[in-house]
């Protein structure tokens, strides 16, 4: 009786290295399915046996078996002792099943495969359930504390090998994710050392991996940032994630570059955290469009008021000279045409249409047609006067000087020589070897003083001028305004 003991535990011990070593050794998942069967098969001699997996709703099914009709996997298919977020599950078996209280469709079904017995082993990963073991005996049988051994051994390697081959396969998605990623994704760490860099890195910051690997990661950090970093080690090791931190870090070159970074803790197989991995977005050209979203409301709302500010202008200028509500509504009706007209030359031509419409003018051209809305009387003698050589300008030109002449008229009318009776604008002009000369001066209208501070019109004015590469200066003398513009003429061609 003690040599047939011993002959069997040897014959399970042997049928467990078989398995350890095939299990080891499998290339694929259904591999290490095989090779569970065959040694289960082996070392307790059962009748049939079958390794189900949870599908993505959390369901037992089966995915390999042995000796099990299509019925009977039918039976079985979904069946477990329990629940998907049991912890610490144990063994269950059934000595049984004629005897003992079973749902009568796996009763009838097992008895039918001539199955008498079946016991339900967990196959465990990180004290969850990632799978089941059934065995099935065509006999009553009570499981010995040795056969119980080996078959619980055999599915906490079995799970092992799964989960390993799981974070396997995760690894490498993740790989491959990382490598194919437009976003810079490098790890470091808790000395700050970079331990890893991805294509995305190299793209955005200019260092190859084997230049920043085992370097400080400060190399990317400004002197003037260089609090940011243990700041952002505290949080994390605080137990915080940090997203779409904006700040600015900078490149090999020197250069620097608006990113949004986010940070998370690294963690070891005990969920201690070992480093921090970081994802950084280039946020230059979003930034970009930011601020020129905010110039164009900006903009907007300036030349909003000023045409409240003209056409309220305009009305008292009529007024002067209308000899009747008729008159002044006909003189109105036509400044404001006029202001429509002289308005619409400050909007965006970049479209081909509205180039190909616009061809181009002269420089004298748009004078009279931006200061057109506020002639006196119908006279622009009365109100303005043109001297000196006249000059092509191109249509890619139009927008800029339109908006920059379109600044001083309106200005004029508010604050300057159009805001009064008998104010006048004399714009000179003069042609150099590389640039064009353009001298505005107001004379006639309210004293004028220059401001403290520089307000939205004057730096647009500013922005203007320097889109067109001119150089814009102001003066007072004896009260009046004074612009002086110098365009380079191959700006204006």
């Amino acid at each position: 009786m003690l040599n047939e003991r011993a002959c069997k535990e040897g014959g399970l011990a042997r049928a467990l290295d078989r398995f350890t070593d095939r299990l080891y050794r499998a290339s694929s998942t259904a591999g290490m399915y095989d090779a569970a069967l065959d040694a289960i098969s082996e070392a307790l001699d059962c009748t049939g046996t079958s390794i189900l997996r949870p599908d993505p709703d959390g369901v037992m099914r089966i995915v390999a078996w042995r000796g099990l009709s299509d019925a009977c996997r039918s039976a079985v298919d979904g069946y477990s002792p329990w629940l998907p977020d049991d912890q610490d599950a144990e063994p269950f078996f059934i000595e049984d099943i004629a005897t003992e209280g079973v749902p009568p469709s796996l009763k009838d079904i097992t008895l039918h495969e001539g199955l008498r017995s079946l016991a339900f082993i967990p196959v465990p990963l990180d004290d969850k359930i990632i799978g089941e073991l059934i065995i099935g005996f065509e006999r009553a049988h009570a499981f010995t504390e040795h056969e119980l051994q080996v078959s619980t051994t055999i599915t906490r390697q079995l799970g092992f090998c799964i989960g390993r081959r799981l974070a396997d396969e995760a690894a490498r998605w993740l790989g491959a994710v990382i490598e194919s990623s437009d976003d810079a994704i490098f790890t470091k760490n808790l000395d700050g050392i970079i331990t890893g860099w991805n294509p995305g890195a190299e793209a955005l910051f200019g260092y190859t991996a084997s230049e920043v690997i085992g370097k400080p990661g400060k190399i990317l950090i400004p002197i003037d940032r260089d609090d940011e970093e243990p700041t952002i080690f505290k949080r994390i090791l605080d137990g915080e994630r940090i997203d779409h931190y904006e700040t600015t870090r900078q490149r090999k070159d020197g250069s620097l570059v608006d990113i949004s970074l986010s940070v998370s803790p690294i963690k070891d197989v005990d969920r201690v955290i070992i480093g921090i991995s970081k994802i950084a977005r280039d946020v230059t050209e979003r930034r970009r469009l930011e601020e020129k979203q905010q110039l164009l409301f900006s903009e907007m709302e300036h030349r909003i008021k000023n045409l409240f500010a003209v056409a309220s202008s305009i009305v008292n200028i009529g007024a002067r000279s209308a000899t009747s509500p008729d008159d002044l509504a006909a003189a109105v009706c036509g400044r404001l045409n006029a202001l429509a007209g002289a308005h619409s030359l400050t909007l965006s031509f970049s479209s081909p249409r509205r180039s190909f419409e616009n061809p181009g003018t002269t420089l004298h051209s748009l004078v009279r047609t931006i200061l057109s809305p506020f002639t006196r009387g119908g006279s622009a003698e009365a109100t303005f006067t043109i001297s000196g050589p006249d000059v092509p300008v191109a249509s890619h030109a139009v927008t800029p000087l339109a908006l920059l002449l379109y600044e001083f008229a309106t200005n004029a009318v508010k604050y300057g020589s159009l805001s009064a009776p008998g104010g006048h604008i004399d714009v000179d002009c003069r042609k150099g070897k590389d640039h064009y000369f353009l001298t505005w001066r107001e004379s006639g209208g309210l004293p004028l003083s220059m401001p403290n501070g520089e307000g939205f019109g004057s730096k647009l004015a500013r922005a203007t001028a320097a889109q067109l590469g001119a150089e814009l200066s102001r003066e007072l003398s004896s009260g009046s305004l004074v612009i002086r513009l110098a365009l380079p003429l191959d700006r204006l061609r």
